[in-house]
């Protein structure tokens, strides 16, 4: 059973400030707690689009909303093709999206999507598994340089370069075939002394290889800058992040689009006629409450992020 505990589910909501005739996104549906509280908002005028890449979650989240199916339409695909999917219906404005860019907790528990550096099964890691890469290929094939630099950026791991060579030194004697065997050869790439604290020294690997292998950061940046681009007058953007990377993304977009006049502080007027697009509404992220941290711990590092549409 595809069951998942949505993070931040009612703020996430409240922020859309959802009319019932209003055309929404879910960007990532997943276990659909967010879609279902959009729905139950809407009238027999409004529309939710519900995306999602994984084929399981999409199956099993349509029969859990089965009495809403008169408001929602399911959508197989990556965020990334926001645009041209929506195109498809006819639509081409919106009144507000949301992105939950927590890893559903059914994949990071299902043994055999790969993700888990605890538990043995085939490196895969895809989300979408209609994909042609897996993180089987990427760990066999990518050369030492370009996997010792994922691991940096998307892992922020210190030990990046060793853990690199360490892969490809066991990939020349016979391929990485497993979950098990990728985080024991991780390991014993760390020092001793380091593996010692903070968590399991996989961790941060894994975590790199599977946003390399989804090409989540770059589907993400182009799938917010299109949201933003897609929203009505007073439509609103919520990002709910989970690390570093992902929230300095969402930031930045924001903080372009909120951008005016660009001109020399010298200039009597504004030659450049730049206004700003969206009004951010989280000047500081909104964060999960002591008591959705302590009943879900992997809420413990998101973080909400709201804007609203100002300039069409």
């Amino acid at each position: 059973m595809f069951h998942h505990v949505t993070v931040l589910q009612h703020e996430a909501v409240e922020a859309l400030n959802v009319q019932e005739d209003g055309i929404y996104v879910d960007a990532t549906l997943g276990g659909g707690g967010h879609s279902e509280l959009i729905a139950q908002r809407l009238g027999s005028e409004g529309r939710l689009f519900a995306f999602d890449q994984d084929e399981e979650a999409l199956q099993a989240t349509q029969e859990r909303l089965q009495k809403y199916a008169d408001r929602i339409t399911y959508i197989h695909a990556n965020f990334r093709r926001l645009q041209e999917e929506l195109a498809t219906f006819g639509v081409n404005k919106i009144d507000g999206i949301l992105f939950d860019l927590g890893v559903s907790s059914p994949q990071l528990d299902d043994a055999e999507r790969g993700f888990s550096y605890q538990k043995d099964a085939p490196l895969d890691m895809r989300m979408d598994r209609t994909q042609p890469l897996s993180a089987k290929g990427l760990v066999n094939t990518w050369p030492e340089q370009e996997l010792a630099s994922i691991i940096w950026r998307y892992g922020e791991e210190r030990f990046s370069k060793r853990i690199a060579h360490a892969i490809c030194q066991a990939r020349a004697e016979a391929p990485i075939e497993t979950t098990l065997q990728l985080a024991e050869l991780v390991k014993n790439a760390i020092p001793a002394a380091t593996r010692r604290t903070g968590g399991h020294p996989a961790k941060r690997t894994f975590q790199a290889i599977r946003i390399a292998v989804n090409d989540e950061l770059g589907a993400f940046t182009e799938a917010v800058q299109a949201g933003v681009q897609l929203l009505n007058l007073h439509g609103r953007i919520a990002v709910i992040t989970f690390h570093s990377l992902e929230d300095r993304i969402c930031k930045e977009i924001y903080q372009e689009a909120a951008k005016g006049c660009e001109c020399p502080p010298a200039f009597p007027v504004c030659v450049c006629g730049r206004q700003p697009s969206v009004k951010i509404i989280t000047r500081k992220p909104i964060l999960p409450t002591d008591e959705e941290v302590a009943t879900n711990r992997r809420a413990h590092s998101a973080k909400l992020r709201v804007a609203e549409k100002i300039l069409e």
